[in-house]
C-alpha cells in the first residue's frame, strides 16, 4: 500500500469516496447501481456523478455504458476494498477503543479514511485483533482484499416462522441504530419472525412490531 501525495489529496478523496459507494450498493444485493442511485447516495448533483463516472472509466476504474450501470473494473474493486477496510477498521477501533456507540462511528471514520496512514492502520488492526467485521455486521476485507461474509437473508424477506441470528445491520440511519439497541436488536442476537403482515420479531422474551425500513435494515444468518 503506498503513502498518499499531498498534491493529489482532494481529487484522491473523490475517487475513493465514488469507487466505496458503487462496491457498498452491490455488498448486500445483486442489483447494479445506476447513475441516479449514485448520485443520490452521494447527495450529489446527477450531472456532476455523470462527469466523474466517465472520468473513472477514462481512469480504468469503473466500466459504464451512457444511461446505464455503473461496475467497478478489478483495479476500482481493488481500491474500494482498500477503502472499504479503512472505514470499517477505523469503525471498530473508535467503538473498541474509545467508548463510541455504533450510530456514531460513520461520520468520523469518513473522516478519517483519507487520512491515516497504512501503518498506523495495519497498528490498528493488530492491536484489535484482526476482526472480520465492524459494529454493524459488515465484512471487513483483509489487507490482501479476501472478504468472508456469511450467508445471510434480510429481515423482511424472512418467511413467518424463521429463526436465525442477526448476522448485519445497516448504518445507514443512526436514528434506527439506537432504537434497535434499545431494543436488544444487534449483532449476534438470537430472534424469530413470528408474522410477516404486520412483521412482529421476537427478540428474547419480547415480540417487537416493526416498519418497512427496519425490515430493509436487518440481515438474519442462515445456518
Amino acid at each position: 500500500m503506498s503513502g498518499r501525495h499531498p498534491g493529489s489529496a482532494v481529487t484522491g478523496r473523490v475517487v475513493e469516496d465514488y469507487v466505496k459507494t458503487i462496491y457498498t450498493h452491490t455488498e448486500w444485493q445483486e442489483e447494479p447501481i445506476g447513475p441516479s442511485a449514485l448520485a443520490e447516495r452521494l447527495g450529489l448533483a446527477a450531472s456532476s456523478v455523470t462527469e466523474m463516472v466517465n472520468k473513472l472509466a477514462a481512469q480504468g476504474l469503473v466500466s459504464h455504458v451512457r444511461y446505464g450501470t455503473i461496475t467497478l473494473t478489478p483495479a476500482g474493486r481493488t481500491l474500494a476494498l482498500r477503502m472499504v477496510r479503512r472505514h470499517r477498521l477505523i469503525e471498530t477501533w473508535l467503538v473498541e477503543s474509545f467508548g463510541y456507540s455504533w450510530d456514531e462511528v460513520h461520520d468520523e471514520a469518513e473522516v478519517l479514511e483519507h487520512t491515516l496512514s497504512d501503518r498506523l492502520l495495519e497498528a490498528i488492526d493488530e492491536q484489535l485483533g484482526h476482526p472480520v467485521h465492524d459494529p454493524h455486521g459488515d465484512a471487513i476485507p483483509s489487507a490482501d482484499g479476501v472478504v468472508m461474509r456469511p450467508a445471510a437473508v434480510m429481515l423482511r424477506d424472512a418467511a413467518e416462522g424463521f429463526v436465525g441470528t442477526v448476522v448485519r445491520i445497516s448504518d445507514h440511519s443512526s436514528t434506527l441504530l439506537r432504537y434497535f439497541a434499545s431494543e436488544r436488536i444487534v449483532l449476534d442476537a438470537r430472534v424469530q419472525v413470528i408474522s410477516s403482515r404486520p412483521l412482529m420479531l421476537r427478540v428474547g422474551d419480547i415480540d417487537i412490531q416493526l416498519g418497512e425500513e427496519a425490515a430493509a435494515s436487518i440481515w438474519l444468518s442462515l445456518g
